[in-house]
């Protein structure tokens, strides 16, 4: 069989392109394939490992020395637990409200520092630095500043003459005061996806938008917010994924209380391992688990969905 390789080439893209035309179509080189090896050995190590033995496990009941296999009886006991019905109530209202502020305040911060303002790099650092604080520092400070008598936050509303609630003494109020300050520490990873989002749209679409006659409003509505729609499933997805695993701000700040009105699932599961039943925490972790992943899978399919339609 006779290669045909076009006139005109330079001969080292001749002998290029003869190569590739006698190589058969279905033939593939493995040599990439290696570079999935480490990789794929980390992942199997820290991840499927682990994952597959917290199912086993949870089917038992164990100590550090020794298990038994007890079937069902974890998954039974734990669905029995008092606190779980709150716990996931809880769970499910501090992830909505977390990702939901931080995705409508993520936003008005991207599209603030990425204006033309001044001292936009040092506002950026600013609002990006409580990302990089301890989350249980975190909790310990605002424990104290949310403090009803002494604390600094009723101090400084008793000088306006507004007598302040008890934050995380209240059990109507305990919840939703965490999630205040779990939006303050996450809501710069929010802004830093959005600037990055917002100013990957090409200028282009805003001159052809301002030819149009379209202001500021417009140019938001039809502009930024349909192109800058991967940066808000990024931001959805990874708030979601927090606030349905929280667990260290709240045990920082509430331990759970005042009561149960602040346990969520992850501190159900650590009181029962607390208590000393391993199995009966390693089931509430795979159920912690299968929760997360019902909820994400098809959330992260629709939204792809949906910017594939914009």
């Amino acid at each position: 069989m006779t290669t045909v390789v076009p006139a005109g080439q330079p001969p080292a893209t001749q002998r290029e392109s003869a190569s590739r035309a006698r190589r058969s179509p279905g033939t593939r080189s493995s040599y990439p394939t290696w570079f999935y090896l480490p990789a794929a050995a980390v992942y199997g190590v820290l991840f499927l490992v682990p994952t597959l033995a917290s199912f086993y496990f949870s089917l038992t009941r164990w100590t550090i020395f020794k298990s038994t296999f007890i079937g069902l009886d974890n998954y039974t006991d734990f669905f029995q637990e008092p606190a779980l019905v709150k716990g996931f109530v809880n769970t499910f209202l501090y992830a909505v409200v977390t990702s939901g502020l931080k995705v409508v305040i993520g936003l008005l911060l991207g599209i603030l520092l990425t204006s033309q303002i001044r001292a936009r790099g040092y506002l950026r650092s600013v609002v990006f630095f409580p990302v990089l604080v301890s989350t249980v520092g975190i909790g310990i400070t605002f424990t104290a500043f949310m403090d009803p008598s002494t604390g600094a936050i009723n101090r400084a509303l008793s000088v306006i003459g507004i007598d302040g609630p008890g934050w995380l003494t209240d059990p109507s109020l305990a919840l939703f005061s965490v999630a205040l300050v779990d939006v303050w520490k996450g809501v710069g990873l929010a802004t830093v996806i959005y600037i990055a989002g917002i100013v990957s749209i090409p200028d282009e679409y805003y001159e052809a938008a301002r030819l149009d006659g379209a202001g500021s409003w417009q140019l938001l509505r039809n502009v930024v917010l349909p192109l800058s729609w991967p940066a808000t499933s990024t931001v959805i997805i990874l708030s979601l994924i927090g606030g349905l695993r929280s667990f260290d701000l709240i045990w920082a700040m509430t331990r759970g209380g005042p009561g149960f009105s602040s346990d969520v699932v992850a501190s159900v599961i650590y009181k029962q391992y607390q208590a000393g039943f391993y199995g009966l925490s390693t089931a509430g972790n795979v159920i912690l688990f299968l929760v997360v992943t019902a909820v994400v899978v098809p959330l992260s399919r629709f939204l792809a969905r949906k910017e594939v339609q914009r």
